[in-house]
């Protein structure tokens, strides 16, 4: 379990998400979650200040980077508390790589693997929260497959 950080500014703003006193704000992150694509998973989310914590149970860990991702890209999340514990093994984690402005897919995979065509690797890392390999902004944080 850890903590991951993200930034506060950047992401999707999710309407009542951050508001103090919003006793449903757990339920609108499972919807944001279910939102972009990542099905209905056995967690449950509460909102500490600028802090997402999630807990449950995942088979995978792509699918817990991805639900990860999903709550910590959002606008007004700095911080994701992580307690998601995966069944299946876990073979090697993905990195996390913050978009900078001037930033493509492109780019990143030049600097992360030495190879700018594999651009594809990372946008299918990162579906379905991806629609659209053109579509990143700066301070989003994107998986980086090995």
């Amino acid at each position: 379990m850890s903590i991951i950080s993200f930034i506060k500014e950047a992401g999707e703003k999710v309407i009542d998400l951050l508001t103090p006193g919003n006793a449903h704000a757990g339920d609108q992150l499972k919807e944001h979650v279910a939102k972009v694509g990542l099905g209905n998973p056995n967690i449950t989310t509460e909102v500490d200040g600028d802090k997402v914590i999630v807990k449950g149970e995942v088979a995978t860990q792509e699918e817990k980077e991805k639900i990860l991702l999903a709550l910590g890209n959002i606008a007004g999340v700095a911080d994701v508390d992580d307690q998601i514990t995966v069944t299946e093994p876990v073979l090697k984690a993905a990195r996390f790589v913050v978009v900078k402005k001037g930033d493509t897919l492109s780019a990143i995979s030049l600097a992360v693997y030495g190879n700018a065509n594999q651009y594809n690797k990372i946008f299918e890392a990162n579906k379905p929260m991806l629609s659209d390999p053109n579509k990143i902004y700066p301070g989003q944080t994107l998986r980086i497959p090995e």
